[in-house]
């Protein structure tokens, strides 16, 4: 087994700590940003000043609706600590994309850019931003399995862990770093093959949603409705609708076909 014993506080400035998680969320956010102005470099038909604008937009829109589903995933406690709602020692990557989205998605319709063309253009860096948010979490020791005698099991040990201490659980944090780069590869491979626009990103939420459902069996989590947790009960609306549309309106093209101007 894994024995975890760093320390989730990098530093402390007065009484205020920074963990890791903290700073690898941070890198994960810059992620999306550098990724979505490398590919305007490339060639990607889109202004730096809508991207910048899109960022400005989209990171507190993500970052409230993502409290938000925590706060309602964990009601029974937030409904008895009402002054504890806002903050940010909880979080849900869910409502970070679905959040991040609709506030871009509200923002294209102002400025009347096509949001599917940016989606798809941003998505490859969206898994791996998730990926790096992911080594967060494993210093961290939140999102945690659920216990196991398997080899490769991960034991927590400093006091500072969220995980509880000495237990032996799936490292489910590091199952998701491994599908994350997975899909990052895949969706590398079908750039430019799928229209219309938005399709890469239908592709991502399906990918990354059935992954949710799935590894939830292995994690640690509050019961939210049918017996499943929210993050799974979510999941399943997002690849149904994902599905749903992909397979009515998404087509297979070569890539030299799919050239086309973007305002």
């Amino acid at each position: 087994m894994i024995t975890i014993n760093i320390d989730p506080v990098a530093f402390t400035i007065g009484p205020f700590e920074v963990r890791w998680y903290g700073i690898m969320v941070t890198l994960a956010v810059l992620t999306v940003i550098l990724w979505t102005l490398r590919e305007v470099k490339r060639g990607a038909n889109l202004p730096y000043e809508t991207v910048l604008n899109a960022a400005i937009i989209g990171i507190p829109s993500g970052i409230v609706f993502s409290r938000l589903l925590h706060v309602v995933d964990r009601w029974d406690y937030f409904s008895q600590n009402l002054g504890q709602i806002p903050g940010a020692a909880g979080l849900t990557i869910y409502g970070a994309v679905l959040g991040a989205a609709f506030g871009i998605w509200i923002y294209s319709k102002v400025s009347h850019f096509e949001f599917g063309y940016l989606a798809d253009v941003v998505t490859p860096g969206i898994i791996l931003a998730q990926a790096i948010g992911r080594i967060g979490c494993t210093l961290n020791g939140c999102c945690y399995g659920i216990g196991t005698s398997l080899p490769w099991a991960v034991t927590y040990t400093h006091p500072n862990s969220l995980a509880p201490l000495g237990v032996a659980v799936h490292p489910t944090q590091l199952y998701e770093i491994v599908y994350n780069l997975i899909v990052f590869a895949v969706l590398l491979k079908l750039r430019g093959r799928l229209k219309p626009d938005g399709s890469l990103f239908l592709v991502y939420l399906g990918l990354y949603s059935l992954w949710r459902v799935v590894i939830s069996f292995l994690r640690e989590g509050t019961p939210f409705l049918f017996g499943i947790h929210q993050a799974q009960f979510i999941g399943i609306i997002v690849i149904a609708i994902a599905v749903f549309l992909l397979a009515y309106r998404t087509q297979w093209v070569k890539p030299e076909d799919t050239n086309s101007p973007k305002k």
